[in-house]
């Protein structure tokens, strides 16, 4: 599609209560940088941070506003988890491979810790306090107790304990699953305001940001690269693209659309709880999903409950798939049955088909990161660190994320029947409770 901002905002929660916004202009007339960054979010925000402390010039041009896009419509649910289990992953590539993608997790949990001291994110509300694993059957909770063994012993990983069924209900306040895993890596955030802080950060340090800019082509020249926007063009050494899920906007980034499928995900929150019924539930504070196929999530914002899922199809929001998470969330909690609905909003995951993200170069001008598949609050946070060392010209030690070239999905024009077709099967599954 071709891109005419500017976009309006989503409806969300996050926007609601968002903080000040830093004020960024339009891009207007010729500039010329070391690097030019594609895409306003977590990692074109981070690149830009790293690559300003290598002494790099650099620019970071956003098509909408900082925010629209997944960095400010996520649940805001900080994992160093992956889509494939690091025993998975162990099997398939071998141990030192699975430690050194679990570092990466865990180094990415921390990084969102050490980006809200630096810059002073307040109103980020970063809350480390863990993320739980709810088995809907006896089979996710075998698997989920094997898991957590693995993590033990061969990684020396002690973060992860079961609980029982009664502990579940006492945690979550619903009797809906036979157990859980309890992981005290990661915690929650208010996503919008955690990029927010990032920008200002950026702002106060003189690094140049410009919302409303599409880059409407991507070219390279004899020096370099030419980015080319509605009002103004940049001419740079190398360029960054950082689109992620929203890699369709224009055909600048065609290079890494081919490569994800955009997966909607919707979410909705309830009215404030204080002084109602529900107001007890989830009283830790931790993200929660299940261990259904078809993953729902939810978590507690403040004194209202958030609830999300996946299967919401389209390229816009879906009052079925809204309808389905209402129902959801009160057969799981059925106290919120006349709790209103206040908010409902959705947003594009990018899935890859091999679950991984990836992360490397198109040429020598061009590196890319993207298809966080549904994890990217702290891995897209932290990989600026990475891209700025790729741009620098190392070869920074990322597991599987640079392992394999970045790949276009087969069969492409079809993905999305496609994906309903594999969502149903899914749901199907969960339905007889396999």
């Amino acid at each position: 599609m071709t891109a005419h901002p500017p976009f309006p905002d989503i409806a969300s929660l996050w926007q609601q209560t968002a903080t000040d916004r830093p004020v960024f202009g339009a891009l207007a007339g010729g500039h010329q940088f070391d690097v030019a960054i594609i895409g306003g979010g977590y990692t074109g925000m981070t690149t830009a941070r790293y690559l300003a402390r290598r002494g790099l010039s650099t620019v970071v041009l956003e098509a909408s506003r900082i925010g629209w896009g997944a960095s400010g419509r996520n649940g805001g649910v900080v994992s160093g988890k992956f889509r494939i289990s690091f025993s998975d992953i162990a099997s398939r590539h071998g141990l030192d491979t699975a430690r050194r993608m679990h570092d990466l997790g865990i180094e990415s949990i921390d990084h969102v810790g050490e980006l809200v001291e630096d810059y002073g994110i307040v109103a980020a509300d970063y809350r480390p306090t863990g993320s739980l694993r709810c088995a809907h059957n006896a089979v996710s909770l075998a698997s989920l107790k094997k898991e957590a063994d693995w993590l033990r012993q061969a990684l020396g990983d002690n973060a992860c304990s079961m609980l029982s069924a009664e502990e579940m209900a006492t945690e979550t306040g619903s009797r809906d699953f036979v157990g859980g895993m309890l992981n005290t890596h990661g915690g929650i955030i208010h996503p919008l305001n955690f990029v927010l802080g990032i920008a200002t950060g950026l702002k106060a340090a003189g690094i140049p940001i410009f919302e409303n800019t599409p880059v409407t082509d991507l070219r390279r020249e004899e020096s370099g690269v030419l980015l080319e926007t509605p009002g103004g063009t940049i001419t740079a050494r190398q360029a960054v693209i950082a689109t992620n899920s929203y890699s369709d906007l224009t055909k600048a980034t065609a290079a890494v659309r081919k490569a994800i499928i955009p997966f909607r995900s919707a979410m909705i929150a309830t009215e404030p709880l204080s002084g109602r019924a529900g107001s007890q539930l989830l009283a830790k504070g931790r993200s929660y999903t299940e261990t259904r196929r078809m993953m729902r999530w939810f978590r507690k914002a403040g004194d209202r409950l958030l609830y999300g899922g996946r299967g919401a199809f389209g390229k816009t929001d879906s009052e079925s798939a809204f309808a389905a998470l209402h129902k959801a969330m009160v057969r799981q909690f059925p106290e919120l049955s006349d709790a209103a609905v206040t908010h409902r909003w959705s947003g594009l995951v990018a899935m890859t088909m091999d679950s991984i993200p990836h992360v490397g170069r198109l040429d020598d001008r061009i590196v890319y990161a993207v298809g966080y598949n549904g994890t990217g609050v702290a891995l897209a946070s932290t990989m600026g660190k990475h891209v700025a060392a790729i741009v620098a010209g190392e070869n920074p030690d990322l597991g599987l994320l640079t392992s394999e070239r970045l790949k276009s999905v087969p069969f492409y024009p079809i993905r999305e029947p496609a994906v309903r077709l594999v969502a149903g099967w899914y749901q199907f599954l969960d339905a007889i409770g396999r």
